[in-house]
């Protein structure tokens, strides 16, 4: 069976175009994002059934839509978590969980009641009622009432965009643990470049019902072509592994392709995955290498692409860490006097502090 999402649509709505052609992995989370009224939500009720458009849609060899085959919402073994969490206000959140469950036959049951409960940190709050949770919690239970469904895809529809700061923060955590439990694809809408950069491993970037740009996480958001590279939040998202940990500095040495970089200690064991978010406005560029300096991290780098800011004064610049892209935003007059071109050696400098993990 094919494991990839194949999605063609092309359709014009009274206020609205969408135009897609689509392929996505069929696993792990696929990110849809843009700001408001780019087609994401439009695109993901396309996906799931629950609005009609012209074109075809194959999901790992399954075929949900094609010419004159549309296969019904019901019919479709998809979930769907919206923004508001709609669960049964006179049921527990057991009884909501459950409920998810008996929809499936025992034996298609994929996902354990133990399991969800587990994943999304349920076990304390199992016997109370949804008016005794908090926006978060209840967008919890919710999501782990979809993935009990045991669904071939799951879309979530900004599913944190109803939730103040600290709810956000409170429930990543459990969708961070999610991205390593699922092995069914995830779509999800979002506007939130933090939400993208803890979570996504592939990105659809959506402008005006037409996807700009579809690949992998670390080379979209490296791409300076987009106009998501004059956003202040500009950034490159890299895996890593902790190789060393400094105990008296409180600090982590994390080590990707083409180097390593000292950060805050996350908390994690040498040997552990980590992601490191870096962003442009972080990262200064020199022609030598300094050792008198503040800034522990020091790599050496290749020009490969400047682009202009979203001011006179600013340029926004590609390099490459090894094979690893990174983006560095300077001053114009930063740009000329370090004679920045493609293909000039440089030194890239992260501050350590600086780092998100």
């Amino acid at each position: 069976m094919s494991q990839e999402i194949r999605a063609c649509f092309q359709t014009r709505f009274s206020d609205f175009s969408l135009d897609v052609d689509l392929t996505l992995p069929g696993r792990g989370i696929t990110a849809l994002f843009g700001p408001s009224g780019s087609g994401k939500t439009t695109l993901l009720r396309c996906i799931a059934g629950l609005q009609r458009a012209n074109g075809k849609l194959n999901i790992n060899g399954e075929t949900w839509q094609h010419e004159n085959h549309f296969l019904p919402v019901h019919q479709r073994p998809l979930a769907y978590v919206f923004q508001e969490a709609s669960l049964f206000p006179h049921l527990s959140v057991r009884g909501n969980l459950e409920y998810g469950l008996k929809r499936v036959p025992r034996s298609q049951q994929r996902v354990k009641l133990a399991e969800a409960v587990e994943w999304l940190g349920l076990e304390g709050m199992l016997k109370r009622r949804p008016g005794r949770l908090s926006g978060g919690e209840r967008q919890r239970v919710a999501i782990a009432r979809a993935l009990l469904t045991s669904p071939g895809l799951l879309l979530m529809d900004e599913p944190l965009s109803a939730l103040d700061h600290k709810s956000r923060g409170e429930i990543m955590p459990y969708l961070e643990q999610l991205h390593d439990a699922l092995s069914i694809p995830l779509l999800y809408v979002t506007h939130s470049p933090d939400e993208v950069a803890r979570l996504a491993d592939h990105l659809v970037v959506m402008e005006k019902g037409r996807a700009l740009a579809n690949g992998p996480l670390t080379d979209t958001l490296a791409r300076l072509d987009l106009p998501i590279r004059q956003d202040e939040d500009a950034s490159v998202v890299l895996e890593a592994t902790v190789v060393e940990i400094d105990a008296q500095w409180h600090l982590a040495r994390a080590e990707f392709a083409g180097g390593s970089l000292w950060a805050r200690d996350p908390g994690k064991h040498v040997g552990e995955k980590l992601r490191v978010r870096i962003l442009a406005r972080d990262v200064s560029l020199a022609s030598k290498h300094h050792e008198d300096t503040s800034i522990l991290n020091s790599l050496p780098a290749t020009v490969t692409e400047l682009a202009n800011g979203n001011h006179p004064a600013v340029r926004l610049v590609r390099v490459e860490v090894g094979k690893t892209p990174l983006l560095a935003r300077l001053t114009a007059r930063s740009v000329d006097a370090l004679k920045l071109m493609p293909g000039k050696p440089v030194w890239v400098q992260v501050k350590s502090v600086a780092i998100i993990d």
